[in-house]
């Protein structure tokens, strides 16, 4: 049975990392406008966006109490990030936003849920 997460400080900066990020897509500054526009994601479907954000950082803070929850919060975060660099390669949108933010944010939840769900 899949636990709690082994490290949780570390589920818990990811949680705060997206809370983040959800808090700043509210009134999104220029790079994540840019972001989004060079990805061709449309003005009146981004606030879903939002609310995947913030339903994922309701799982992995779930998942610091209650087993299962927070490994099924994370497979989410990685897979919305792995979507979303689909949609930057798809767009040829190759510039620092998704080297740096989406790449980044792909890499550190996949080492979230490496290090705090290990097999």
């Amino acid at each position: 049975m899949i636990d709690t997460p082994h490290l949780p400080w570390l589920t818990a900066i990811l949680a705060a990392v997206l809370l983040v990020d959800a808090l700043m897509s509210l009134r999104p500054p220029g790079f994540i406008a840019d972001c989004l526009d060079g990805v061709g994601f449309p003005r009146e479907w981004r606030w879903i966006l939002i609310v995947i954000k913030l339903f994922a950082v309701a799982g992995l803070v779930a998942g610091l109490h209650y087993p299962g929850i927070g490994v099924a919060a994370d497979v989410g975060v990685v897979g919305y990030f792995v979507c979303a660099a689909a949609a930057h390669v798809r767009a040829r949108f190759l510039r620092s936003s998704f080297w740096i933010n989406c790449l980044g944010m792909l890499a550190f939840s996949v080492i979230v849920l490496a290090v705090s769900y290990p097999p």
